[in-house]
């Protein structure tokens, strides 16, 4: 019995389990069969302990998320999203003929950037586009899909700004005064690619707006695509641009140095992206976990 138990006791293994396996098997029982009964019982106690463990975390993680929901200064402000989006003002001469590449009046880009917030949840969208827009297609004007004007007329996204003839000859409202002056008493967002400089000079108010609320986009082929980064890099990000309360961003974990090579496991405080969603085992539990 001695000699088994020092055995035992050198491979890591307690004098109470090797006494539950001499039970078992009784003291008369070869080492190499009770060395396999107390790999058994340590990979059972292991594994019970490793479901102790869990479901020790995940009631701490959700007391926890419990605690910071309740503790949350901001719980109180949260408004749906839809809520705390901007109002859109889109410069539509300017969509129509990006998207036309400066050559047609393409009413197709002004469908595509109105989906485009649409589909992010905005509900406050509108387009601006001179009322002559609407007359017949000229060599010298190409307008297509000129039918989409009149649908989103109906659907009150789109507004004609003024325009008469007078003896003969087409008097024109500034549409781009329209574009502006909406955008800031709304306290939104204007869609363009132009810089308004003539507007920005008669207003110190007007330029510092258009200074800080212009979304300008680029079209790659019919896809609408404004910048992840409409201020510059250390500007904020495009989603809490186009909102009133900004959201708090998400920490984000430094990369481990290490990489691949990192023996730390579960234990590394550092980001490990090749991990995954996989519990973060170092090298020897992983070496330990394919040789069982």
């Amino acid at each position: 019995y001695q000699t088994k138990l020092e055995f035992a006791l050198k491979l890591g293994y307690s004098e109470e389990q090797v006494q539950l396996v001499l039970n078992k098997l009784g003291t008369d029982a070869l080492i190499n069969d009770i060395l396999g009964e107390l790999v058994k019982l340590g990979n059972k106690t292991e594994t019970d302990q490793t479901v102790t463990n869990s479901n020790t975390s995940v009631m701490r993680e959700a007391s926890s998320i419990e605690s910071q929901r309740s503790e949350s200064p901001l719980q109180d402000d949260v408004t749906e999203d839809g809520d705390n989006l901007r109002p859109i003002v889109i410069d539509g001469s300017n969509v129509a003929m990006s998207h036309g590449n400066k050559e047609v009046f393409s009413c197709r880009g002004i469908k595509l950037a109105v989906d485009w917030f649409l589909e992010r949840g905005h509900k406050d969208v509108t387009v601006f586009v001179p009322a002559w827009r609407k007359e017949q297609s000229r060599p010298d004007a190409l307008i297509t899909d000129q039918e989409i004007l009149r649908k989103l007329e109906k659907e009150k996204i789109l507004v004609f700004t003024p325009s008469r003839r007078v003896q003969g000859r087409r008097v024109v409202c500034y549409d781009d005064r329209f574009i502006v002056k909406l955008a800031f008493e709304s306290d939104g967002i204007i869609v363009s690619n132009d810089n308004y400089r003539d507007l920005a000079n008669e207003k110190p108010e007007w330029k510092k707006f258009i200074d800080e609320r212009l979304l300008m986009y680029s079209f790659v082929n019919d896809k609408f695509m404004p910048p992840d980064d409409p201020l510059g890099r250390h500007g904020p990000s495009l989603d809490n641009f186009l909102r009133k309360k900004p959201i708090v961003p998400e920490h984000k974990k430094q990369p481990c140095p290490y990489g691949k090579k990192c023996t730390y496991g579960h234990k590394c405080k550092y980001y490990h992206p090749e991990r995954g969603n996989q519990p973060q085992r170092s090298v020897a539990d992983e070496l330990r976990a394919m040789s069982r």
